[in-house]
């Protein structure tokens, strides 16, 4: 698999941006591609290591060594076969994904890994470039009926894959548009909704039919979903985790999708420009260390803010991977974002306390103290606050960017859905069946938050088991999870 040796000839090398101060004026992409002949050259660093450990590390299963190797043949057609036949999605994968399979490649052990996501993102643009990517319609129906409840990357999967064996497929999105946290979720600077869109159009050229601001529960009667042969349930995680301490309610505190969707809205359509919450001008804080926090960071950045900070309750990880992480498992490492390089003052061990408003109501200040964790034998670790550490920080807003506590509930309550004890959707983990008859479920709705990768693995396995369910076999691909070596 690539050129022999060819890892010790060639380095390691990663796209390019555009400088901050030039990105930080707009919305838009900012990574410039390498070459074509250096793209091949990074295929040819992959070592035909004999146990691919990437493949491990991927919950896809992609065949990395594979398309690396076409890439390093310039067999570029050949490389995107490869690599859509386990992932239906790689221009989202290809700039979303934190890439687990570099870290578990078998060249990191002693050098620099494969640039596995670049090579992944370099494959699908070319074969859009080059008219490679076209709709495959099938070539029989079913006559099957299935609705999914939810359009991002687990519904978006599930339903390609379904309406490739001939289902009759109807994706329902509560929103305007197609995408579900894809859309409005990530910012356009990380994704630019050109790329949702051009998917969703061979999509539906291939047979799938989608229906925007249907909210199943809200403005559709459940009872409807009954005309379905089979249901997927693949609504996400969307319920966002807030703090319990004094203030706030403030006008200020904000959460963190509230401000990356009302921000991405205003982008595409005049009349959302109303109601962006406005970072320009303000000293921001953005409250969790996540890629949520990291996107705040960097919308806040573009707004002209006048200064922002970032709070993390955890320890500092180390520059380099931990001794508790050791290869071929996700490393404890400190991340640091291209948003982060924009301009941000990082705090780690720091817990808020209050929310500080003024007579109107209005956030001026936060109020932080300094924390350890202690660790005793048996019991989950205990936060320790440092005495004399409080703190007061001028603050006019507020950004929680804390994570989600579990889907919304109304759905799961109406269709009588039993929930785990993380208060997700509980479905069999063998064939991703609720405890009704017919309702499965994927994505953030069955294993709480996670990352796309994952939701699109989720997806491509509910779609074999819901088309085994209605045919009493399937020949859709299923992945073997038990080998993964990251959560």
């Amino acid at each position: 698999m690539g050129e022999l040796g060819g890892f010790k000839k060639y380095e390691r090398q990663q796209e390019t941006n555009i400088a901050v101060k030039e990105r930080v004026k707009n919305y838009k992409e900012f990574t410039q591609p390498l070459s074509v002949k250096e793209q091949q050259k990074q295929g040819s660093r992959c070592m035909d290591c004999g146990i691919p450990f990437c493949h491990s590390g991927c919950p896809l299963g992609n065949l990395i060594p594979d398309f690396n190797d076409m890439v390093h043949r310039g067999e570029w057609k050949k490389a995107l076969e490869i690599l859509h036949a386990t992932n239906n999605f790689p221009e989202l994968t290809g700039r979303l994904c934190p890439a687990p399979c570099e870290k578990a490649c078998v060249l990191g052990i002693i050098d620099d890994p494969v640039s596995i996501e670049d090579i992944e993102k370099y494959i699908v643009e070319r074969g859009f470039q080059e008219g490679w990517i076209v709709p495959k319609t099938p070539t029989i129906r079913t006559g099957k009926t299935i609705a999914i409840v939810g359009s991002g990357p687990a519904g978006l999967a599930a339903a390609q894959q379904l309406n490739r064996v001939g289902h009759i497929v109807t994706v329902f999105e509560r929103d305007d548009k197609v995408g579900g946290l894809l859309r409005y979720g990530i910012p356009n600077f990380k994704l630019e909704k050109e790329i949702i869109d051009r998917r969703i159009k061979i999509l539906e050229a291939e047979g799938i039919t989608f229906k925007t601001n249907v909210n199943v529960g809200v403005n559709y009667d459940v009872a409807e979903l009954k005309q379905f042969d089979a249901v997927l349930l693949s609504g996400g995680a969307t319920m966002a985790r807030s703090i319990p301490i004094p203030g706030n309610d403030a006008k200020g505190v904000v959460q963190a999708m509230d401000f990356l969707t009302r921000q991405t809205k205003a982008l595409f359509d005049e009349k959302e420009e109303k109601n962006v919450i406005s970072a320009k001008g303000k000293n921001v804080i953005v409250i969790g260390g996540g890629d949520t926090g990291s996107d705040c960071v960097g919308t806040s950045n573009r707004h002209e803010a006048k200064s922002v900070t970032n709070f993390e309750i955890m320890p500092k990880p180390p520059m380099v991977r931990s001794e508790k992480t050791p290869w071929p498992f996700w490393p404890l490492q400190l991340k640091t974002s291209t948003s982060h390089e924009e301009g941000c003052d990082r705090n780690w061990l720091i817990n808020t306390k209050e929310f500080i408003k003024n007579d109107k109501g209005e956030l001026t200040a936060l109020k932080t103290v300094e924390v350890t964790w202690k660790t005793i034998p048996g019991q989950r670790p205990q936060l320790v606050e440092k005495e004399g550490s409080e703190k007061i920080w001028p603050c006019d807003l507020a950004l929680l960017a804390l994570g989600f506590t579990g889907p919304e509930k109304t759905l799961p309550e109406q269709l009588g859905l039993d929930l785990d004890m993380k208060s997700n959707v509980k479905a069999s983990t063998q064939d991703y069946a609720t405890n009704v008859a017919g309702i499965f479920t994927a994505g953030d709705m069955r294993r709480g938050q996670s990352l796309i990768v994952w939701a699109i693995s989720e997806g491509r396995q509910a779609a074999h088991h819901i088309d085994a369910y209605l045919m009493g076999s399937s020949r859709l691909p299923l992945k073997d999870h038990n080998d993964l070596l990251s959560a």
